[in-house]
């Protein structure tokens, strides 16, 4: 809450509105992402709501049904899109409320005397097609990018966590302990992350936290080299010195002080850190040494549209959220940093 009272805080949140393609970009993003969070509401092969016989069911959220429960003679989950076909020509006041997308991402579906992809078809509801298993695209693209989102952010945390820490004390202690990671931050850098991942991949297979801690054990060093300088400069103004003088603690100089003076260069490359967990995580997906089969992945689609560049709405499906994304992203990474820069908005008399 301080921060926010904060005028300088308050003075930067207008100069980041001033850039209205930067603000715009922003709330596309935040809606585009909440909405991934949501996917089942979206893209799903069990319905939202189903009444029958004035029972009200809640498939998606709620326990597994078997047919029998709705009327059929099966002990298993019924297809919901035939269910609710059924009871629309029954027009006995049952019905079936799906998603806009009445397909799951894992769910294949195959038409009998084609073999996939299908193309796009109003008619199956596949408004993106289906890749090469039967499976809806637009569904996998949706599911994707919540992964990609949640990976791009927890890798975020972990990068930003370790660096900003190793950071600081280097730059405010020095010394030996600077110099040693150095030494060690030098030698990181140099270690192929990509032949480590290969490896790990020929051991076992990678999930979803063992492709974070990876990039995390590797991703940290570019930040610390930031906070380091940054802490450094920081450490030398007249403030700290007046409170050295005043007896207060590292601890207390580096969190009150130094680190509020160093959001900038931390706020500054969120965005586009966020971009490049999201093309790492696509990139490794389509060399073969990210998620596992079948997780919903950009860059497995990627890789499915280049090698069956006939079926045009796999790659250029890919091509154009990935467009969208890093592009609302490099626009808010623009305004973020035109909205910190001091020499833009900084006056002297």
């Amino acid at each position: 809450m301080n921060l926010l009272r904060n005028p300088v805080a308050q003075k930067r949140w207008q100069r980041f509105k001033q850039s209205r393609r930067g603000y715009i970009s922003a709330w596309l993003l935040l809606v585009l992402t909440t909405l991934s969070f949501g996917a089942e509401l979206l893209a799903n092969h069990r319905p939202l709501l189903v009444s029958y016989q004035g029972e009200l069911y809640f498939p998606t959220f709620g326990a597994q049904h078997s047919g029998k429960d709705f009327g059929l003679d099966i002990d298993y989950e019924p297809n919901y899109r035939e269910l609710q076909a059924q009871f629309r020509d029954a027009d006995e006041g049952n019905w079936v409320l799906m998603p806009p997308i009445p397909y799951g991402p894992l769910e294949n579906d195959l038409i009998a005397g084609d073999f996939p992809p299908h193309a796009p078809s109003l008619t199956t509801r596949h408004y993106l097609g289906t890749d090469t298993s039967g499976r809806d695209v637009l569904a996998r693209l949706i599911y994707g990018f919540r992964t990609a989102m949640l990976f791009s952010l927890v890798l975020l945390v972990f990068n930003y966590a370790i660096g900003v820490a190793i950071g600081c004390m280097m730059g405010y202690l020095g010394g030996a302990f600077d110099l040693f990671f150095q030494r060690i931050i030098e030698i990181w850098s140099n270690v192929p992350f990509l032949y480590v991942i290969m490896i790990v991949a020929s051991i076992i297979t990678p999930g979803f936290w063992t492709l974070l801690f990876i990039m995390a054990f590797f991703g940290w060093t570019a930040m610390t080299w930031y906070m380091r300088t940054a802490t450094y400069k920081e450490a030398s103004r007249d403030y700290v010195m007046a409170a050295r003088a005043l007896g207060a603690s590292g601890s207390r100089i580096v969190f009150r002080h130094i680190l509020p003076n160093s959001v900038s260069t931390l706020i500054t490359f969120v965005p586009f850190s966020v971009a490049s967990g999201i093309t790492a995580l696509t990139a490794l997906d389509y060399l073969g040494f990210g998620l596992p089969a079948p997780t919903p992945s950009w860059g497995e689609l990627l890789k499915q549209g280049t090698e069956n560049m006939e079926s045009l709405w796999l790659v250029g499906s890919v091509v154009v959220a990935m467009t969208l994304i890093l592009m609302l992203v490099a626009y808010v990474g623009e305004a973020i940093r035109d909205a910190y820069d001091p020499r833009k908005f900084s006056f002297y008399e």
